[in-house]
């Protein structure tokens, strides 16, 4: 056997998604012997990202600003630098900082990707980012009484029930370097994230739900372990794989991994408060799919419940790595 046959080839990992539950899964992820290529929803229009993509004409960049710092590999006061919030200021009050950083690497480098390429170097970032698009897209609802909602910050302050949602424009190009990340995987991960606003806009832009679908690669979701007021009421696990499914078509996924650990009532009390309640495993309805479900306590509680960061990189792991030997 050649020398370079005997190496051992890292696993290439590509994780889809947004919003904080992709954040918190990338900061145990990063840990883990893989090269990590993150693909980011472009379709956020509230608070700084929202102004920054009208006043600007850019890609909103919040989601990415997110996904950077939690891969980046800086100390910790330079994380928060990029976390930060202006609470003062005419102009400055509600913006990140990051995404200031984020809107003159545009400028300095010519485009939004070189940019975000350009600034991950900066961070010494454990992987790639890269937005789904180049062009920011609207996402739009269609509610159960058949208005339409328009906007990502909009759908779930609507208060209806959400039949489907779509993108315009419908057309948008995917990111070629994202549907070649996809294409060289040897393994998928959706999710964790807002199902409608976080992970679908990334699915429905042309192509990549069907590059997934195409490859050889293992395929996996990550299911909320809470409903989303708004979004999600009274969902259970198939349910989130059943929208997927109405949505994008069958057979993406080869496994759905869940949590299945107790939450103690009172925590459960405080998200009834806001709307939100357990995603129940309805073991049965989710075999239907074709999925095979890995189950286990995968939360924390501080101020919200959180996955488990590192337990649940730690079953992502074990799954790839046995994935790979049967390759």
């Amino acid at each position: 056997m050649s020398p370079r046959g005997a190496e051992k080839k890292r696993p290439q990992i590509v994780v889809i998604g947004g919003g904080t539950g992709l954040s918190v899964m990338l900061r145990g992820l990063k840990r883990k012997p893989m090269d990590i290529t993150a693909i980011v929803t472009v379709a956020d229009d509230g608070g700084s990202s929202g102004i920054l993509r009208s006043e600007l004409e850019m890609v909103p960049p919040g989601d990415i600003r997110n996904v950077l710092a939690a891969l980046a590999d800086v100390e910790p006061l330079l994380g928060q630098m990029l976390e930060y919030r202006f609470e003062k200021g005419n102009g400055l009050a509600g913006h990140s900082l990051g995404n200031l950083m984020l809107a003159a690497m545009r400028d300095i480098t010519g485009d939004f990707v070189t940019g975000v390429r350009e600034l991950s170097r900066v961070l010494a970032v454990r992987g790639r980012v890269l937005p789904a698009s180049d062009h920011a897209i609207v996402l739009r609802a269609e509610m159960a009484d058949g208005t339409i909602v328009v906007g990502e910050s909009k759908i779930p302050q609507a208060g209806g029930v959400i039949r489907r949602v779509f993108i315009e424009p419908a057309a948008v190009h995917a990111l070629p370097e994202a549907l070649d990340a996809i294409r060289g995987a040897d393994a998928i991960l959706v999710g964790p994230g807002s199902l409608y606003t976080s992970i679908m806009p990334n699915l429905l832009v042309p192509e990549i739900a069907q590059t997934i679908r195409e490859s050889d690669a293992l395929k996996m979701f990550v299911c909320n372990v809470m409903t989303q007021p708004g979004e999600t009421d009274n969902y259970s696990v198939s349910d989130h794989l059943k929208a997927v499914r109405d949505h994008v078509g069958e057979h993406l996924f080869d496994y759905v991994i869940v949590n299945n650990g107790d939450i103690p009532e009172t925590v459960q009390h405080k998200y009834a408060e806001k709307g939100a309640e357990v995603v129940k495993l309805d073991l049965d309805e989710v075999t239907k799919f074709g999925c095979q479900v890995i189950a286990d306590q995968l939360i924390l509680f501080r101020t919200y419940l959180r996955h488990d960061a590192e337990k649940l990189s730690h079953h992502i792991y074990k799954l790839v790595e046995s994935w790979m030997k049967k390759r």
